[in-house]
């Protein structure tokens, strides 16, 4: 294919209402020429309607979209030349896979010679020329994906826009077709924004993902920022798992920082450069950060240890999965498996070790 432009796209204290429920609230976003993005948020986040905002078919009341640099508020959608890719892949079902891909470059009156070479190009890029001649009925799902993502590919858009593309298939063929996803766009080098709810599928293919909460971007950054370093309480229990204990720091002083959970008591943590003002806060870290032992073993001092009881645990093949009773607050503690290691049982006391330089206290 034609190496295409990379384009940004930008939002502008972006707003969106639908009557009087304002959907996009106040949204400045800025997406890389060539990145790989992703909108990450629970349903009715508003992510489906921010990506339907790009491509034209919503329309915002306050604030600018920009495309290239250009403002597109007042653009139609054939016009913004950005390409989309459905939940459901919308396939013409009388149509064969060359057509549905031919489709779009035949209502732009592409020269029948361009036509065959594009589409020929394309379906030996997402591996289906094979299956040129089949109907959609006659695909399977991941292949109708591919059918999908050819027919926006090939008119060559600046914007390609992946509405949960890949919902609908299972577990396996997710993972798989993930993997393809990313090796496409970087193939390609087109500037790519998907929707979806699986923070797994954000984490493992954008170059950096927004999180966003009932119409408010809450953050944005690479995974691994969000992961370690989350905004809030809300991105922090949503890009992974976290222990969120609320409560309240009682004093910095020093290297040391005091912080009293509800429920749990006090507790003294190096203070860290890191640290909040005192004052109403949530103290937050993730399981796997969490060392579990019998309640008779002797512990090291590097590590803020709590007793506790087991509760429940989940064996999930890698690791197990604990929730333990401390005072009044329940736990998670994951701990690497390793054949002969017996789980710890329902009743089981045990100490958990909280390492210090792991812990983020996120303001209330």
């Amino acid at each position: 294919m034609t190496p295409l432009k990379k384009v940004g796209v930008s939002c502008r204290h972006l707003s969106l209402s639908y009557g009087p429920v304002q959907v996009l609230k106040d949204i400045d976003l800025d997406i890389q020429p060539g990145e790989f993005f992703a909108l990450l948020g629970p349903s009715g986040s508003g992510k489906s309607t921010l990506l339907r905002a790009i491509a034209g078919f919503n329309r915002h009341q306050g604030g600018q979209l920009l495309i290239d640099g250009r403002d597109v508020g007042g653009v139609p959608p054939h016009q913004r030349n950005v390409g989309m890719v459905f939940q459901n892949y919308a396939l013409w079902p009388h149509m064969t896979v060359w057509d549905n891909v031919a489709f779009g470059l035949v209502e732009r009156k592409v020269s029948r010679a361009e036509i065959k070479r594009r589409v020929q190009e394309v379906l030996e890029m997402v591996g289906l020329a094979q299956y040129a001649k089949r109907r959609p009925s006659m695909l399977s799902g991941g292949q109708q994906q591919r059918v999908a993502l050819a027919r926006t590919v090939v008119v060559e858009p600046q914007v390609l826009l992946l509405d949960e593309p890949l919902s609908n298939l299972d577990k396996n063929l997710r993972v798989q077709m993930r993997e393809e996803l990313k090796s496409l766009q970087r193939r390609l080098g087109i500037t790519t924004i998907f929707v979806t709810h699986d923070q797994e599928e954000a984490m493992t293919t954008a170059d950096r993902m927004a999180v966003l909460d009932k119409g408010v971007l809450q953050q944005v950054g690479t995974a691994t920022t969000l992961f370690d370093f989350p905004a809030n309480t809300f991105v922090a229990g949503f890009v992974g798992t976290a222990n969120l204990l609320a409560g309240r720091i009682v004093s910095v002083n020093g290297d040391t920082l005091r912080f009293e959970a509800g429920g749990l008591g006090e507790l003294a943590f190096p203070s860290g450069a890191m640290a909040p003002r005192v004052g109403d806060a949530a103290m937050a870290f993730r399981p796997h950060q969490v060392v579990i032992q019998p309640g008779s073993a002797t512990v090291d001092a590097t590590r803020v240890w709590v007793d506790g009881q087991v509760e429940s645990s989940e064996f999930l093949g890698e690791f197990a999965r604990y929730r333990v009773r401390v005072g009044n607050v329940a736990m998670l503690a994951d701990q690497t498996h390793f054949s002969g290691h017996p789980l710890f049982a329902p009743g089981a006391v045990v100490k958990l070790g909280i390492e210090p330089n792991q812990v983020r206290f996120l303001a209330s």
